[in-house]
C-alpha cells in the first residue's frame, strides 16, 4: 500500500506542483519551505512562522499543511446542492423535457380524444376515430397541432416541476420538521396546486390554439398561422377563455399526480421492494418512477376528465359557456366521453414524464423523487 501511495504522489507531482494538494506525505521541512516560497512569490498567503509551523505539528510530529481551494485533477466535480438555485434550475429543465416531449409524442391520441369529445357522432370510438383521420387527412393529420403542444406543455412542465419543488420546500419550512413529516401529503397537495396555478397561465394560450387547430380542419396548419388568426377572431383575452376550466382540469390532475406518485413510490420501497432505495441501482429506481407514475396517471385521468371535456368544448365553440357544454354533453357524457382513451394516454404519459424527469435528475447528479426515508441508525 505504501508503494502505491508513493506512485500516486509521483504521478501527481509529474503533472503539477505537489504542494498544491493537502497530503500527509508532505511532512518534511523542505516541502514546507517550498510551499512558503510559492505562496509568498504569488502573494497568496503569508509565510509560515516558526511558531505556526511548530503548532501545525500533531502529537506524532507530522506537519499539517493548509487546505486549498484548488482541487486535484482526479477529484470529482462538486454535486448540485439540494434546494440551491442550480437545483431548481435542474428541476425546471427536467420538467420542461418530460412534459414537452411526452405530450408531443402522444399527439395522435390527443387528436382523436379531442375530436371524440367535440363530435361524438363522427368519431364514435378510438379505432374509428383513427380511421376517419387517416381517411380524411392522411398520416400527416395525426400530428396536426404538434408545435403548440410541444411549446405549451414544455412551458407548463417547466413551471409545474420547478415550482412544485420550490413550494414543497417552502411549505415544509413553514410547517417545521415535525409537522412537515406528519402532514407530508398535505404539503404535496398544496405545493402541486400552487405550482399548477402558475403553470396553466403559461399553457393556456397554446392549448387554445391547439384545440382549435385539431378540431376545426382548415382553421390553420399550426401555431404560426393559427395564433394570429385566433387573436383576430376573439382578441388576446380569448386565448385565456379556457383558463378557469383549465385550472379545473389541471389542478386536481396535478395534485393527484404528485401526491399519489410520492405516496405510491414510498409504499413500494417500504413494503414491496426488499432492498432500501439507496442500495438499488439507478436504472431500477427509474423503473420504480415509471411504475409509480403510470398508476398515478390513471388516477389523474379519472379525477380531471370532466374538466378536460369542458376545456375541449369551450375552446372549440366560439362564445360557448360551461352551461352550454353541460347541456350538450350531458352529465354522464361529461364524466365518461373519451375516458378510456384518456386513461391509456394519461397513464402512459405520466409514467413517462416521471421516468424522464428522474432520469434527468440522475444525469445531473440528483436523487430520484420519492421513496421511504432511510431507517434511523441504531444507537
Amino acid at each position: 500500500m505504501a508503494a502505491v501511495s508513493e506512485k500516486i504522489q509521483f504521478q501527481r507531482a509529474s503533472l503539477v506542483p505537489s504542494f498544491l494538494y493537502t497530503s500527509s506525505s508532505l511532512s518534511s521541512k523542505g516541502m514546507i519551505d517550498m510551499e512558503n516560497h510559492f505562496l509568498r512569490s504569488n502573494g497568496l498567503f503569508t509565510e509560515f512562522s516558526g511558531s505556526s509551523t511548530a503548532s501545525a505539528r500533531n502529537a506524532g510530529g507530522i506537519a499539517k499543511t493548509r487546505d486549498f481551494v484548488i482541487p486535484a485533477p482526479n477529484e470529482p466535480a462538486g454535486k448540485i446542492k439540494m434546494f440551491s438555485p442550480a437545483f431548481y434550475a435542474a428541476c425546471t429543465t427536467g420538467g420542461m423535457l418530460s412534459c414537452g416531449l411526452t405530450h408531443m409524442a402522444v399527439t395522435p391520441l390527443d387528436l382523436v380524444k379531442c375530436n371524440m369529445q367535440i363530435d361524438p357522432t363522427k368519431y364514435k370510438s378510438t379505432s374509428s376515430g383513427f380511421g376517419v383521420l387517416l381517411k380524411e387527412q392522411g398520416i400527416r393529420g395525426f400530428f396536426r397541432g404538434w408545435v403548440p403542444t410541444l411549446l405549451g406543455y414544455s412551458a407548463q412542465g417547466a413551471c409545474k416541476f420547478g415550482f412544485y419543488e420550490f413550494f414543497k420546500k417552502y411549505y415544509s419550512d413553514i410547517a417545521g420538521p415535525e409537522y412537515a413529516a406528519k402532514y407530508k401529503t398535505l404539503i404535496y397537495l398544496a405545493g402541486s396546486a400552487s405550482a399548477e396555478v402558475i403553470a396553466d397561465v403559461a399553457l393556456c394560450p397554446f392549448e387554445a390554439v391547439k384545440v382549435r387547430v385539431q378540431t376545426q380542419p382548415g382553421f390553420a396548419r399550426g401555431l404560426s398561422d393559427g395564433l394570429p388568426k385566433f387573436i383576430k377572431a376573439e382578441g388576446p383575452l380569448g386565448l385565456y377563455k379556457g383558463l378557469v376550466p383549465l385550472w379545473g382540469r389541471q389542478i386536481p390532475y396535478t395534485m393527484m399526480k404528485f401526491a399519489s406518485f410520492e405516496t405510491i413510490v414510498e409504499l413500494l420501497y417500504k413494503y414491496a421492494i426488499p432492498t432500501p432505495k439507496e442500495q438499488c441501482s439507478k436504472s431500477f429506481q427509474l423503473g420504480v418512477s415509471f411504475a409509480g407514475g403510470y398508476v398515478a396517471g390513471v388516477l389523474c385521468a379519472v379525477v380531471s376528465h370532466p374538466a378536460d371535456n369542458l376545456v375541449s368544448f369551450l375552446n372549440n365553440a366560439k362564445g360557448a359557456t360551461v352551461g352550454d357544454a353541460v347541456k350538450n354533453l350531458g352529465l354522464w357524457g361529461l364524466f365518461t366521453r373519451g375516458l378510456p382513451l384518456r386513461i391509456v394516454m394519461i397513464g402512459t404519459l405520466t409514467g413517462a414524464q416521471w421516468g424522464i424527469y428522474d432520469a434527468f435528475k440522475v444525469f445531473v447528479g440528483l436523487p430520484t423523487t420519492g421513496g421511504a426515508p432511510p431507517a434511523p441508525a441504531k444507537a
